[in-house]
């Protein structure tokens, strides 16, 4: 197997691996009847590992030279996912904000679509277990939170006055 071999094999693992994360993280969401689902999350989490994963090649085999360039693209992934992701929160005229988790989980994607592109497995797995932990689990806490400190989660928190 030549170098160019793994190099492409390795790309195709990465890029599969963040379509396959995001996908299972946007069933949630699916499941939960929200706007963005398998395919939003899937396509994010791809696209970061794909511009991640350019990134990388240019590094390593490119003429590419700026060692900033790395944690320049992963800001702006970050920064213009912020962007998609309140396109998903809303807020009725009573107060009551949806969205949230939504547009966190979108977030989420993108970072382990990063993930995905310079291939930190192990990061991956713990992630991807807190991750899913939090969106099966959390919910559930929420809603102990609230007995235990009879708070109703229809009521807004910043009334203003």
């Amino acid at each position: 197997m030549t170098a160019d071999a793994v190099g492409f094999y390795g790309m195709v693992l990465r890029l599969l691996s963040a379509t396959l994360v995001g996908g299972i993280l946007g069933s949630n969401r699916e499941l939960h009847g929200k706007a963005a689902g398998v395919r939003t999350h899937a396509l994010v989490s791809l696209g970061a590992a794909i511009v991640t994963v350019v990134m990388l090649r240019q590094e390593v085999g490119g003429t590419f030279s700026d060692p900033n360039a790395i944690g320049r693209i992963i800001q702006g992934i970050l920064t213009g996912i912020g962007f998609l992701g309140a396109g998903v929160i809303l807020r009725d005229a009573g107060g009551h904000v949806s969205g949230l988790a939504t547009a966190a989980t979108i977030w989420v994607c993108a970072a382990l679509g990063i993930v995905c592109g310079l291939g930190y497995w192990s990061l991956l797995g713990v992630a991807v277990g807190l991750t899913l932990a939090v969106l099966l689990f959390g919910e559930g806490l929420e809603r102990l939170g609230e007995r235990l400190f009879k708070r109703n989660r229809e009521q807004p928190t910043d009334r203003k006055g």
